[in-house]
């Protein structure tokens, strides 16, 4: 899988940051929140990132 860095909220390796990738897919590296109470199949994730990592992906049309 071919990954581009898309945008992100700092210039460093650990903060909440979307990729694109290859197979037309968005890979988004986040928090991983453990008090939602939701059920959550085994084979899937949640990752909390900011809003304003959304807008700033809109805002430079990159999605």
């Amino acid at each position: 899988m071919k990954v581009t860095k898309l945008v992100s909220t700092c210039d460093i390796k650990d903060c909440p940051t979307i990729y694109a990738t290859d197979r037309g897919t968005l890979l988004v590296q986040g928090e991983t929140p453990t008090d939602h109470r939701l059920q959550i199949p085994a084979h899937e994730t949640l990752v909390e990132i900011p809003m304003e990592l959304i807008q700033k992906a809109i805002r430079d049309n990159l999605i």
